[in-house]
């Protein structure tokens, strides 16, 4: 690895840590930085993975204001997300990589669609039926494919994670995006654990993007927790449609 490649892939590690604690789609960031140096399409994802997670603790604290009095729904959420990012990181090392990369530019879609309508579709269903992930189960169930997903590649999970949270929370969009660091870290922590346990890791690659994530994830706590819902909303649609543009293109 060259002096400007490390800087490179600091620098990327940087701006996807920035990224995925106000939003989510870091990995958009990194993966194809990785790919473009030579790294195979799987070392390149759970190199990644495995050096996110630090960004991901690190955004979360940053958070750490919104959280308060979210321990024990964090807990319960958690345990789904992990175990979804466990089933996805085995998935990866079994199934071949195009298996779910066809489905993500419509999962992106489908998300940035209910972020964007949510502040309506949750007033409405509250209205009449309460909120539409309140059924007993449900939420669990959508964050655990979601955790699926994240462990599988992982990009645009944050994304998918507000959507959820936000059909089936009452509380403020601030909170719930620091709920949705703690997931969305909870499932790169557990993938992380797998692929160290199971897969080949470059350890420098792993360290120069955890490096640079941990300084991102303070800079998007600081930039994320200033902006209004609608500035927070604005930045979630432009991250997803450069998500998508990135991958059908």
């Amino acid at each position: 690895m060259t002096a400007p490649e490390a800087a490179a892939i600091f620098a990327a590690g940087a701006a996807a840590g920035t990224v995925n604690t106000i939003v989510g789609s870091g990995t958009l960031v990194t993966f194809p930085v990785l790919l473009a140096f030579g790294y195979s399409p799987v070392t390149a994802n759970v190199s990644n993975t495995v050096g996110l997670v630090p960004g991901s603790i690190s955004g979360a604290y940053g958070y750490r204001a919104e959280l308060g009095g979210q321990g024990r729904q964090a807990a319960r959420l958690g345990l789904m997300s992990a175990a979804g990012g466990i089933t996805g990181a085995l998935l990866l090392l079994a199934l071949p990589a195009s298996a779910f990369k066809s489905i993500v530019p419509g999962f992106i879609a489908a998300a940035l669609v209910l972020v964007l309508v949510q502040p309506w579709l949750a007033r409405r269903l509250a209205e009449r039926h309460g909120h539409p992930l309140a059924v007993p189960g449900l939420l669990p169930v959508a964050l655990f494919a979601v955790g699926v997903y994240g462990g599988y590649f992982g990009a645009a999970q944050g994304i998918l994670i507000l959507a959820l949270l936000g059909l089936a929370s009452s509380e403020g969009f601030q909170r719930v995006n620091g709920l949705k660091n703690v997931l969305a870290g909870l499932t790169n922590l557990v993938a992380g654990i797998v692929f160290v346990v199971a897969a080949h890791v470059s350890w420098p690659v792993v360290g120069l993007i955890a490096g640079g994530s941990v300084l991102g994830a303070q800079l998007g706590a600081r930039i994320g927790r200033r902006l209004p819902p609608a500035g927070l909303r604005a930045v979630i649609v432009g991250v997803g449609v450069a998500a998508i543009l990135k991958l059908v293109l």
